[in-house]
């Protein structure tokens, strides 16, 4: 894989969490009732092969931008929307981590309560 190629992967997550967070966002129209959180998604393998940040995809990968956090996996923080509410937050990393799984790629969506 080039790197062009994984960038176009991750804009294409990108908007589909963009498409999920509107989505939620117009089916939950006010959101002041929601709880407040955190949304990600971790990104552990590609092709059964576990990311290294030392392998060639591990060094795509943040040459891509995507950063790896304490625990070495890849990760990315609240795709798709900006805002507090949980829920939006939620449907926007699943949807972010459904595209990755398209290609290959072991990745999960998180989330927590502020």
């Amino acid at each position: 894989m080039e790197l062009t190629e994984l960038k176009n992967i991750i804009a294409e997550a990108e908007e589909a969490a963009d498409k999920a967070a509107e989505a939620a966002y117009a089916r939950n129209g006010n959101t002041d009732w929601d709880a407040c959180g955190f949304a990600w998604v971790n990104i552990y393998e590609h092709n059964g092969r576990r990311l290294d940040g030392r392998s060639k995809m591990g060094r795509l990968m943040k040459s891509a931008g995507v950063r790896q956090d304490y625990t070495r996996a890849f990760q990315v923080w609240s795709p798709g929307y900006g805002g507090q509410s949980i829920s939006i937050k939620e449907a926007a990393a699943s949807a972010y981590a459904e595209v990755l799984k398209q290609y290959g790629f072991t990745a999960y969506a998180g989330s927590r309560l502020d």
